[in-house]
């Protein structure tokens, strides 16, 4: 057991200061020497053992009455383990500017606000605690061993702001089933290694803002099936490594505007997120490209960046479509912007296969907002790309129907060939002289009846029986005429069917 006469200085200076929650601060004063990242040479008279930290705070010099006992130290070389591992601690702990030689401990432990400032330290284990109030890390470095919150629950916010996390393998942040019921700040954290939160509950949300998150081999960012209200990534937010969210629930807005996924091989995976607001629109396109599969938002916004990437977008969902490099155009439903209907199709035929999903939502997108021009179009482009799925039979077929009426989508087509037709073949027939099938009988010839004859399948001028050529150039062209009427009249049937349907 401790005992007072066995304290140093600087440790009697913290243990009478305790009860009270005075600040003991051992700085001195120069901003470079008072750098907890090279303090291992800070001597006896800034040096404070673990163990008497620990006391404290499991009750060795309790508060006197109407007093608020809390641990404030400043400038301090801590050495040994502080370990508090399922202590119930009643105080409040604010260390700055504080080197801790050894990983603190509070794996299972209950207590209130705790402040490391500035400080170093090469590990902390907080799993499964719960902290009534903040775990405030702003600006301090954890180096070597990681940070690790599995399953803690924070009644406050969490704030790595400015702070460095640098694991010498695997997660700098393994936060699994973290619970937060106020939100997590990291703006403009340093991050060497990945940050886990698979399945996280983050109530207040998420803001990454100019974060720095590098993990070459794996995930920068891991929070598979997290629920939280907001997440930001942006202001220059960067990442060495995939981001990966799949299945997240986000209420309020997914951000990553002006974000740099800088690896090569960096991807962000979006498959089954669900968010009010997803904001794709990055620096520069996600080299390991965008996966928005089965995704369900509300409002998408994407940039030049965000279409130009690989893409995956097989039944992604969206109720609204903003380009927000494009001016906006109309009023009413139409007041946002939106880009040519020709680069929201090349925005879909990047996504690798043929799916039809991705062209009916954006059609029907088109409709809602009074484009039907542009959402026939869509589907216009949905048959296309769907011809070259086909059999070589079907696939010719496809380029017949497409060449005559558009797959029903420009039905007017037919009646430009009707008309081309129509006058090839009068200006043939009337250079040439046909023979009566009955000398004296029918009516007389007329070039552009008998061809128009030819070209409707369905009733007749009586031009066709009453006529017949001799020579084979005329004849040939006969044939070709009525087999260039049944297509023609295939075309527009089917044409008028789809038409009927809306397909």
């Amino acid at each position: 057991m401790l005992q007072y006469d066995d304290l140093t200085q600087p440790e009697r200076a913290v243990w009478d200061a305790f009860p009270e929650g005075r600040l003991v601060d051992l700085r001195s004063g120069v901003p470079e020497a008072d750098d907890a990242r090279q303090g291992q040479g800070w001597g006896p008279e800034r040096t404070v053992r673990a163990e008497v930290l620990a006391a404290l705070l499991l009750g060795a010099n309790p508060a006197p009455p109407g007093a608020l006992a809390a641990l404030r130290l400043a400038g301090a070389r801590v050495v040994g383990t502080l370990d508090l591992a399922g202590a119930d601690i009643a105080q409040t702990i604010r260390l700055r500017s504080c080197r801790l030689e050894e990983p603190v401990g509070l794996r299972g432990c209950t207590t209130r606000s705790i402040r490391l400032a500035e400080c170093w330290v090469p590990g902390i284990d907080a799993s499964m605690a719960r902290i009534e109030g903040r775990l405030n890390l702003h600006g301090t470095t954890v180096a070597g061993s990681r940070l690790t919150l599995i399953n803690t629950h924070i009644s406050g916010e969490l704030v790595l702001s400015e702070a460095t996390l640098s694991a010498d393998s695997g997660w700098a942040l393994f936060a699994g089933g973290l619970v937060m019921e106020g939100a997590v700040f990291g703006r403009r954290l340093t991050a060497r290694g990945g940050l886990r939160l698979l399945g996280a509950q983050l109530s207040g949300g998420l803001f990454l803002d100019g974060a720095r998150l590098e993990n070459p081999r794996g995930e920068a960012l891991l929070a598979d099936n997290a629920t939280m209200t907001t997440l930001e990534m942006t202001e220059g937010f960067g990442a060495t490594g995939a981001v990966r969210l799949r299945g997240a629930h986000i209420t309020n807005r997914l951000s990553l505007r002006g974000a740099v996924l800088g690896d090569p091989g960096a991807a962000l995976d979006l498959a089954r997120v669900q968010a009010a607001e997803l904001d794709l629109t990055p620096a520069v396109a996600p080299p390991g490209g965008v996966d928005l599969r089965s995704a369900r938002v509300e409002v998408l916004r994407d940039n030049e960046a965000g279409r130009t990437a690989r893409l995956r977008l097989e039944g992604l969902a969206y109720a609204s479509l903003h380009a927000d490099d494009v001016l906006p155009t109309g009023t009413g439903a139409d007041a946002g912007a939106r880009a040519g209907v020709s680069r929201r199709i090349a925005w879909i035929r990047r996504s690798p296969g043929y799916s039809p999903q991705p062209y009916e939502q954006l059609a029907g997108w088109y409709r809602q907002i009074g484009h039907d021009d542009d959402a026939r179009l869509v589907l216009l482009a949905k048959q296309r790309h769907r011809r070259g799925t086909l059999h070589p039979v079907a696939r010719c077929w496809g380029h017949v129907f497409d060449a005559t009426v558009g797959y029903g989508y420009r039905p007017w087509r037919a009646g430009g060939w009707l008309l081309l037709l129509s006058l090839a073949g009068t200006l043939v027939f009337r250079s040439a002289t046909p023979t009566a099938s009955k000398q004296g009988e029918g009516p007389p010839f007329s070039a552009l009846a008998y061809t128009l004859d030819l070209l409707i399948p369905i009733g007749g001028l009586g031009q066709r029986g009453a006529w017949h050529w001799r020579d084979d150039g005329p004849m040939a062209l006969s044939y070709a005429l009525i087999a260039a009427g049944w297509l023609l009249t295939t075309a527009v049937v089917a044409g008028v069917t789809r038409s009927l349907n809306k397909n």
